[in-house]
């Protein structure tokens, strides 16, 4: 791919940050026994603090439209191009606002941009990746002068106890599932985004892009992160609109964010293995990585592929990882974009270091990996 750059980022996080003890203030107490798992939840994740954009009450000004927005319009403050010359836009996310239109064209209305090319991308975490990748190649191969990515969130709408309360999913002490439960004590809301160009920013730092990789493992797997879906509780799941009207469909509990702790466990040794096959195709040298990005969901989840990594000799010493999720929370698709542009305001960053991105998904197991270079203006 012919470089491009990031060249400027941003983000949007709304509301002042939520500790442990005031998460169920927000998401709302469905009983004394689910507190008491959530506890066990925020012992594995290790999260600190993570922003919503709900209210104690539930109420919010918020979308993913106008939280992605939010994100875009701070990214033009940071920017040295007018947005007139911003020719496309990528979104990232799990949920839409709507089932149409897509997040793009919201996000377009709610950024104020000019007329431009548009594309929605709606996967899980490596949403992200997928934006990234397409509005680099849209300006590489000289179809825009500049693009943005922006990732975005709200996943605290569906954790308030109204979404639970009356489903089947509900337990009679009132606690939910494991794969229910995880969730709701570990996704918050934010967005991010970047901008990306041609050549470096005129000041500071900007980072080349050299390479994205992407792959799914869908052939493989089952899916395991799932929103939409009734499961039969044998491991079946079907879509929610095959399951009478709307009202049976939310009573199977098809509305709720469910993921398999189990089942993302055993993505775990593919992930490494697609890392070790870019390590045999030269792509990668642990060896040359100044800054690991990797986005995980919980810091359990980072030990284990920290031990899956020293046992195959490729671990990327835990001095070289960066990482906001135990003050920033797991932002999902923003998760990426955030991590970058609190690395870039961080001033750690040197020109020539080498970065790595990876970002897994548990949503019927991808994962996709970058290597980006930093340069300084004028270097």
């Amino acid at each position: 791919m012919q470089p491009v750059y990031v060249t400027a980022s941003a983000q949007c996080l709304p509301g002042a940050p939520v500790g442990n003890d005031e998460m169920a203030d927000f998401i709302g107490r469905l009983s004394p026994e689910a507190e008491r798992l959530g506890r066990l939840t925020l012992r594995q994740n290790r999260i600190r603090h993570r922003h919503y954009a709900i209210r104690p009450d539930g109420s919010s000004d918020w979308t993913v439209a106008r939280l992605a927005g939010a994100a875009v319009r701070n990214l033009l403050d940071t920017a040295a191009i007018d947005a007139d010359q911003i020719g496309f836009l990528a979104t990232a996310t799990t949920q839409n606002d709507l089932l149409v239109p897509g997040l793009a064209s919201l996000t377009h209305a709610e950024a104020g941009l000019p007329p431009m090319e548009v594309a929605s991308l709606q996967s899980v975490c490596a949403s992200s990746m997928m934006a990234l990748k397409t509005a680099a190649l849209q300006v590489a191969a000289d179809e825009h002068p500049a693009a943005i990515a922006v990732g975005a969130e709200f996943s605290s709408r569906y954790f308030r106890p109204d979404k639970y309360l009356g489903t089947d999913v509900m337990r009679a002490d009132g606690t939910l599932p494991a794969d229910a439960e995880f969730l709701r004590w570990t996704l918050s809301d934010g967005a991010a985004g970047l901008l990306i160009e041609k050549a470096p920013a005129p000041r500071g730092l900007s980072l080349r892009i050299d390479w994205i990789s992407l792959r799914s493992f869908a052939d493989r797997f089952a899916p395991c992160m799932t929103g939409g879906a009734v499961h039969d509780g044998n491991g079946a799941i079907s879509p929610w609109s095959m399951n009478g009207d709307i009202g049976a469909a939310a009573k199977a509990g098809a509305f709720q964010l469910r993921q398999d702790v189990a089942a993302l466990y055993r993505m775990l040794p593919v992930w490494l293995g697609e890392f070790m096959r870019l390590v045999d195709l030269g792509r990668i040298d642990p060896r040359a990585v100044d800054w690991f990005l990797c986005h995980f969901s919980a810091h359990s989840l980072r030990e284990e592929m920290t031990q899956l990594a020293t046992r195959a000799g490729c671990m990327i010493p835990a001095e070289r990882w960066f990482t906001n999720i135990y003050d920033k929370g797991n932002v999902g698709a923003a998760a990426i974009f955030l991590m970058i542009d609190d690395l870039l305001r961080s001033g750690q960053l040197i020109h020539g270091q080498k970065i790595l991105l990876a970002v897994p998904e548990s949503g019927q197991c991808i994962i996709s990996y970058a290597g980006l270079t930093v340069v300084e203006a004028g270097q």
